[in-house]
C-alpha cells in the first residue's frame, strides 16, 4: 500500500483521549510545560518530565520503527537509534537521558531485548513496545524492568494511507501503578499525529485474535481446502478473484508474521474453537441464523429480526 502521508509532515493532532501533555520544539520539558500552562500527568512522581522529548528506539530500521522515528523527528523530538548487536556501551549511550525507550521488535524477541536494556534503565524512564500482541510482551517487560511499562499497538502499517485512522491502542503495563507514564506516551502519540485510545492487554488481544488471527487462519484454511487446479479455475467469479487478490500478500508474503502473531496471542485457539461452532451451525443447515448475526456488522435491525 502506498504511503500517501509525508512522513516528515504529520497531520493535525487528532482528538485527545488521554490527559493533556506534550511540549514543542526544543524547549526543555519544564519550559514547555510552563509556557503552555501544563502540569505533570496525574500521579506522576518527582522527576517526571511534562513531555517526551528524547526517545531511544530499538528497531528503528524496521518498517514501524522508521515511521515512528521520522514523525518524532519532524516535531523536534530527538531519536537515538539502537540496532543489532545491542552492546552495553551502545545501549548506555542511547538510553541516558531518554524519557522513553521504545522497543519495535518481533514479539518473540521482547523478553530478550528487555533483558539487555533493563540494567541501563531506571524509573521514571518509560519502557514501551510497539506490537500486534500485548499480553506476553507486556508481561516480559514488567518482569524484566521494575520501572514504568506501557504497551502500544498502531492499528496501521508502516506505510499508512491518507484515510487510515492512525489509531494507536495504548495500555498500562502495571494497571493502577503508573498511569502517568501511559498519559505521557499517549501525549507523544498525539504530538506526532496519531490518535491514541486507552486499552488493556486482555481486551486488545481478544480483539486482535479475531481481527488479525482468525482472519488469517480462516483465509489459509479456506484456500487450502481446495486445490487450485483447472477444474476450479474456470469457474472463478469476479468476487472470488477479488478475494484471492486480497489474500495474496497475506499468504505469500506475510504468512510468517501472522503465524507468529497467532502463536503468541493467548486467545487465538479460543476464537478458532468458537468459529468452529459456527461452522457446525452452517453444517446443520441453519444459514439464516448466521446471516442474521453477520448482518449486525452493517445493520442495527439485526436484534429485531432475531426477536420478531
Amino acid at each position: 500500500m502506498a504511503d500517501t502521508h509525508k512522513q516528515g509532515t504529520p497531520p493535525a493532532p487528532q482528538k485527545k483521549v488521554f490527559g493533556e501533555g506534550g511540549g514543542l520544539g526544543k524547549e526543555t520539558p519544564g519550559q514547555a510545560a510552563r509556557s503552555k500552562g501544563e502540569t505533570l500527568p496525574s500521579g506522576a512522581p518527582a522527576g517526571v518530565p511534562a513531555a517526551i522529548n528524547t526517545i531511544a528506539m530499538v528497531g528503528a530500521k524496521g518498517g514501524m520503527g522508521r515511521l515512528f522515528a521520522a514523525r518524532s523527528r519532524a516535531v523536534g523530538i530527538e531519536v537515538r537509534e539502537l540496532g543489532r548487536p545491542l552492546t552495553p556501551a551502545d545501549i548506555q549511550a542511547a538510553v541516558t537521558g531518554a524519557e522513553l525507550v521504545l522497543v519495535s521488535v518481533p514479539v518473540y524477541a521482547t523478553a530478550e531485548v528487555t533483558g539487555l536494556l533493563a540494567p541501563h534503565l531506571a524509573a521514571p524512564q518509560i519502557l514501551a513496545d510497539v506490537g500486534s500482541v500485548k499480553t506476553l510482551p507486556i508481561a516480559a517487560m514488567v518482569e524484566g524492568y521494575p520501572g514504568p511499562v506501557v504497551g502500544t499497538h498502531p492499528l496501521f502499517g508502516p506505510e499508512p494511507a491518507a484515510d487510515d485512522g492512525l489509531r494507536v491502542a495504548v495500555m498500562d503495563g502495571r494497571p493502577g501503578v503508573a498511569g502517568w507514564a501511559t498519559e505521557l506516551v499517549a501525549a507523544w502519540c498525539r504530538r506526532v499525529g496519531f490518535a491514541p485510545f486507552a486499552s488493556t492487554a486482555e481486551e486488545h488481544d481478544r480483539a486482535a485474535a479475531y481481527v488479525q488471527g482468525l482472519n488469517f487462519v480462516t483465509t489459509v484454511a479456506y484456500l487450502a481446502s481446495q486445490t487450485a487446479d483447472d477444474a476450479v479455475a474456470k469457474y472463478l467469479t469476479p468476487s472470488f478473484a477479488r478475494r484471492l487478490t486480497a489474500a495474496e500478500k497475506l499468504i505469500t508474503k506475510d504468512a510468517a508474521l501472522f503465524t507468529a502473531l497467532f502463536e503468541a496471542n493467548p486467545y487465538s485457539h479460543e476464537v478458532v474453537r468458537n468459529y468452529r461452532n459456527f461452522l457446525n451451525i452452517a453444517a446443520g443447515g441453519d444459514i439464516d441464523l448466521l446471516v442474521r448475526r453477520a448482518e449486525a456488522w452493517w445493520s442495527a435491525k439485526t436484534e429485531k429480526k432475531d426477536n420478531p
